[in-house]
Formats: C-alpha cells, sequence, structure tokens
C-alpha cells in the first residue's frame, strides 16, 4: 500500500466517517492521506490516553502544593534528593529554568511518613539506610503502625516488645509456611495457604494427614490437605491448601514424638480457659488446661482442667499409646507429669487425674529448667546454667551453656553459646556428621560448622539450617539418603553437605518428615539467638605463645587433618568413590560457602568428564 503525504499540523478537525482501508482528508489542510483505520484508532487512543495521564499528573502536582503551601511558585518544584544532614548533593547547582531546589525535610512528617507507608516492606529498609534522616522516618512507629493494618487488616493489637508495630509488621510480611516433597516428579519448593488470621508464625507441627501452626497471639490453625482444581481443569491432592482455627489461647502443643507422623493421632494443646467462679463468688478465674483433639477431623475428645494456681508454658510426650507420660513445664522451671491411655481417650467420661513431681525436679528442688525435648523413651532438660552452684549436677559433659537441642530416634544434637555444635549417641548411618560412622557416647564437637540458626535431628539423619556470609540461607544434612530424605545425595553422607533445596530468606525453623521437607519462615526482630565470641585462648587453630623451638606449630591440629583426609581418599578402591570422599572433606573444612560450592561443582564437573557424560570427550588420563 502507497504512503500518503505527511499529515500537515494544524486545528483537529471532526473525525472523518468510514472505517476499515479508507481515504481521509487531513484537519486544516486540502491534502488526502491514505492510513488503515486500526492505525488511526489506535494513535488517536494512545493521545487520548497520554492525555489522561497527563491531567492526572497535573492534579496530582497541584494538591501536592496545595498541601505543602509552596503553590504559586512559577518556576515550578524540585525536591531534594538528599538531605542537609547528609552534605550537599553532587551536581546539585542551580541549574537555568529548573528553580530552586527543596529539601524533604520542609514536607510535613506526617505527609511523608503517609507516602512511606505505601511502599513495600524491602523498599521501606532499604529506604532506611540511605541517609539519617529516612533512617528516621522508615524507623517511626507510625510508618509501622500503617504498614501492619495494611498488611493485616484484622490485626486490633500491636503485641508485646520494644518496637509492637514494627515488629508486628515484620512477623506478618515474613511469615510463610514451605514444603518439598521427596517423591513425584516436582521436586521444588512450594507455599502453603497463609492464614490472613495468623500473626506471625512461632511454630509449627505436621501430622499424619495435616500441619498445624501456633502464632504470637496464640491462635492455632488447621491447615488441612485437600482435593483441588488446577488451572487445567484437572483434580490433584494439594498439600496444606486449607485452614481453620482450630482454637485459641493457646500455649504449646505436641503430639507423639517419633518421627514417623503416622503415629500421630492425637494433638495436645497446653491453653488458657476461663473458667467459672466458686459459688458465692462473683466473676471468673484464668485456669491452664490440655485439650486433646483429634488430627484427622480437629474434633475435641478430652479435656483436662489444672488449678488457676499452676501456670505452664511448655508440654512434650513421653512413652507408648497406652501409657503415655504428659511433661509439663511450669513458669517457675518444675516439671509435673501424668499419665493418660490415648485408646481410651475417645470414650465420654470424666474422671480425676493426678498430677506428680518429677523425679528431676523432686530429687532436685534447686535445680530450674529453661526447656525440655523428648521422643519415645527419652526427654532431654536444658537447665538454666548458674555459675554460682556448685552442686549442680551435669549430665553431659559440656563446656558452655546450652542455647537449644534436637533429640532424635537416637541421637541428639546440642547448640552451646558460642555457636558450636556438638553430637551425641548412634552414629550408623553417619547422622552425627562427624565424617564417620563411630558412635559416640559423649557430646563430640563437628567443628566444620557453626553458629546454626536451627537444628533438627530425625530417624537417622539430621539437618542445620545455616546462614552464610552474604545473610543467605542454606540447609545442609548427613545421615541416610534413602528416601529423598538429603535432596542431591541420594547415597547419603557421613558429614554435613549442602542439600539442593531453595531455603527462604527468612527461614527459622524445619522439620522433616518421611514424604516431605518442611520449613517455617519467620522473622522476629526481638528473639533471636545471640552467640557469644569464642575467647581467643579456646579458638581451634589460634596460635599459642611459643614454649621453645621444639613446640607443635600446629595446635589446630591442621595438618594431621590434612594427612587423615589424604589417606582417606588414597584408601578409596575406585576414581568415583575418591570424588564422592572428597566431596565429603570440601564439606568438613571450615570453608566459606561460596568457596564450597565452588568445589562441589568443580568436582562434579570432573566426576562427569571422568564417566563420558556432558558435552566434552573423557580424559583418558583420568
Amino acid at each position: 500500500m502507497g504512503e500518503g503525504p505527511r499529515r500537515q499540523r494544524g486545528p483537529r478537525g471532526p473525525p472523518s466517517p468510514g472505517g476499515g482501508h479508507g481515504v481521509g482528508k487531513a484537519a486544516g489542510t486540502g491534502a488526502k492521506e491514505l492510513t488503515t483505520g486500526g492505525l488511526g484508532a489506535r494513535r488517536d487512543e494512545g493521545k487520548s490516553r497520554e492525555g489522561a495521564v497527563r491531567m492526572v499528573r497535573r492534579s496530582r502536582r497541584r494538591k501536592l502544593q496545595k498541601v505543602t503551601r509552596l503553590c504559586g511558585r512559577e518556576e515550578g518544584l524540585r525536591v531534594k534528593r538528599s538531605c542537609p544532614s547528609c552534605g550537599p548533593e553532587p551536581g546539585g547547582e542551580e541549574k537555568k529554568g529548573r528553580g530552586n531546589p527543596i529539601s524533604v525535610q520542609l514536607f510535613p512528617p506526617e505527609l511523608v511518613e503517609h507516602i512511606i507507608s505505601f511502599l513495600p516492606v524491602r523498599d521501606v529498609v532499604a529506604l532506611g539506610q540511605t541517609c539519617h534522616y529516612f533512617h528516621e522516618v522508615c524507623d517511626a512507629e507510625g510508618v509501622w503502625r500503617r504498614i501492619c493494618r495494611r498488611l493485616s487488616p484484622r490485626l486490633r493489637e500491636q503485641g508485646s516488645g520494644v518496637r509492637p508495630w514494627k515488629r508486628a509488621a515484620i512477623l506478618n510480611y515474613t511469615k510463610g509456611l514451605y514444603f518439598q516433597a521427596f517423591g513425584g516428579r516436582r521436586r521444588c519448593l512450594s507455599k502453603s495457604v497463609a492464614p490472613l488470621l495468623a500473626h506471625g508464625y512461632r511454630r509449627f507441627l505436621p501430622t499424619k494427614d495435616h500441619v498445624f501452626i501456633l502464632d504470637y497471639a496464640g491462635t492455632l490453625f488447621f491447615l488441612k490437605n485437600a482435593l483441588v482444581s488446577s488451572t487445567l481443569g484437572q483434580i490433584q491432592w494439594k498439600r496444606a491448601c486449607r485452614y481453620v482455627v482450630l482454637c485459641r489461647g493457646a500455649k504449646d502443643f505436641a503430639s507423639d514424638p517419633r518421627c514417623d507422623t503416622v503415629y500421630r493421632k492425637y494433638l495436645y494443646v497446653l491453653a488458657t480457659r476461663e473458667q467459672p467462679g466458686m459459688v458465692g463468688t462473683t466473676g471468673s478465674r484464668a485456669c491452664d488446661c490440655v485439650e486433646v483433639y483429634l488430627q484427622s477431623s480437629g474434633q475435641r475428645v478430652f479435656k483436662m482442667t489444672f488449678h488457676h494456681s499452676m501456670s505452664f508454658k511448655q508440654i512434650v510426650l513421653v512413652g507408648q499409646e497406652t501409657q503415655r507420660a504428659l511433661l509439663l513445664l511450669t513458669e517457675e522451671g518444675k516439671i509435673y507429669s501424668l499419665v493418660v491411655n490415648e485408646t481410651q481417650l475417645d470414650q465420654p467420661r470424666s474422671y480425676t487425674i493426678q498430677l506428680a513431681l518429677r523425679k528431676v525436679s523432686r530429687c532436685l528442688p534447686h535445680l530450674r529448667v529453661a526447656c525440655m525435648a523428648s521422643n519415645q523413651s527419652s526427654t532431654l532438660y536444658i537447665t538454666a546454667f548458674d555459675p554460682l552452684d556448685q552442686q549442680m549436677p551435669l549430665a553431659l559433659s559440656l563446656p558452655a551453656k546450652i542455647l537449644f537441642c534436637a533429640l532424635g530416634y537416637n541421637h541428639l544434637g546440642l547448640v552451646d553459646e558460642f555457636g558450636r555444635i556438638f553430637m551425641q549417641g548412634n552414629n550408623r548411618y553417619g547422622q552425627l556428621g562427624t565424617g564417620d560412622k563411630m558412635d559416640r557416647g559423649e557430646p563430640t564437637q563437628v567443628h566444620y560448622l557453626q553458629r546454626p540458626i536451627a537444628l533438627w535431628c530425625g530417624l537417622n539423619h539430621s539437618l542445620v539450617l545455616s546462614q552464610s556470609s552474604d545473610f543467605s540461607k542454606e540447609l545442609l544434612g548427613c545421615g541416610c539418603g534413602a528416601g529423598g530424605r538429603l535432596p542431591g545425595w541420594p547415597k547419603g553422607s557421613a558429614s554435613f553437605v549442602k542439600l539442593h533445596v531453595k531455603v527462604p530468606l527468612c527461614a527459622c525453623s524445619l522439620c522433616s518428615t518421611r514424604e516431605c521437607l518442611y520449613m517455617l519462615s519467620s522473622h522476629d526482630i526481638e528473639h533471636h539467638p545471640t552467640y557469644r565470641d569464642l575467647p581467643a585462648s579456646r579458638v581451634v587453630g589460634t596460635p599459642e605463645p611459643s614454649l621453645g623451638p621444639g613446640a607443635s606449630q600446629d595446635p589446630g591440629g591442621t595438618a594431621r587433618a590434612c594427612e587423615e583426609y589424604l589417606s582417606q581418599i588414597h584408601s578409596c578402591p575406585t576414581l568415583q568413590d575418591r570424588m564422592e570422599k572428597m566431596k565429603e572433606i570440601v564439606g568438613w573444612m571450615p570453608l566459606m560457602a561460596a568457596q564450597k560450592d565452588f568445589f562441589w561443582e568443580a568436582l562434579d564437573m570432573l566426576q562427569r568428564a571422568a564417566a563420558g557424560v556432558g558435552p566434552g570427550p573423557p580424559n583418558p588420563e583420568s
């Protein structure tokens, strides 16, 4: 189609009639132009849209000038990017035709806070790091109050803490439950449904069919697995896709301590309930109670109420179904226990259960327990360390205070105040991460891992959630790799190796079942493990003062460890075995996360080249 003469500028006339391919007159001229009707319509529509955008911008500019009382300036308004406290803006000389710069500090603080509150949380944090002025504005409680109400409109109370609104906003911004199934085609990280009523995530527990989550407001949520229709119209089974509120006022909850979720039939919830007063008195009293729910349906089948003078903060279970022992930890650090028969919980009846003081609290009344952990037959107590108490027994010989622990089927892990990890117990599958398969009767330090975020011990494998120097999270694992328990390492490993799992940025705890790996994401600005720096005299590898010419120059044993590594590699019969052993050794070494990734990728490339897999031919000399 030929091209007509150019359109002459002039006053616009009425649109020419006709559609499709036609000939119309240009406005203000007698020239004719051959165009397509669709192109002309799109051009007119684009011009009208641009005009509407300019009108909206002009109205916004006028409103801003009216609010800030800066109208009347003919030369216009230009906002200065940097504040006066940070020095003059580079290249900020007055330019002709642009007017004088206006400082951000001249705006009303309420207006600036209102504008910033519409930014995403990530951008608010980044803006607060630009200068001192924006740091104070972005850190104001008014900004975080608006952000919190935008993220959680149903949250009426800001919670507790020094910075309640900022804490509440970040808790609700970072909350999430992620899972990765071990079987099936899709082995990627998925996210569960997020309850709108949840105020952050404090802890979670997967059961046989569903997942239970407790938030910071004491509300226990019941996340159900259900059949849903996909985008393609197919019916598929999806995990944690629907939720209901199970109960409120919950303090803690527990289920069968065994690693296999098949045994988790009941859920025990420690909660606070208002009880009516005695006869002749007015009002009600808050009493602690234990409510038992069926994990399959969420139906309450049993309830036991305690005296109002007793206040508990944690509950764990020990023993078999017929002799299930409930251990309750009080606010004062005392442990009480009671025994129930789970096989009779579904029978409607009422009876009295006697609380008994646990032996550890009865024989050692001065001992204050901070928290507990349990498995099917054992219980681990972490006590409040008192250096002036010379009579406090130490069941485990440890060099420092323990912050948190994990108890598996037949092994355990401990993390002390310096961030060191100690493992003890059965090591048949290498679940202790010591590089061998020898059992440990005493806590043994894993030297190449420090300052973990979370530690989890399972049936015959262990997991560690750690943070690298660039604040990214990574998941390490050791032990048996059967059934996909260690993604990327199907044969398992006797040392902690990096798993092929994408870890969320704010992951804080984890749990693994037979079918799935779970990770809880939540960031609490007022609660995080604060590790102390290890004294220089106790750091492994720190050079000691010279004791003479014959003194050892390798106090940390680095040279001896390297010699042991070489001997282990030399003892492997094949090249593939040597490559696998070298990967394990890289995991043992105290290297940075990027360095470990580099060596592991390089070893994988060499291993594929040696096996003849890959784009290049195998090297005959290898």
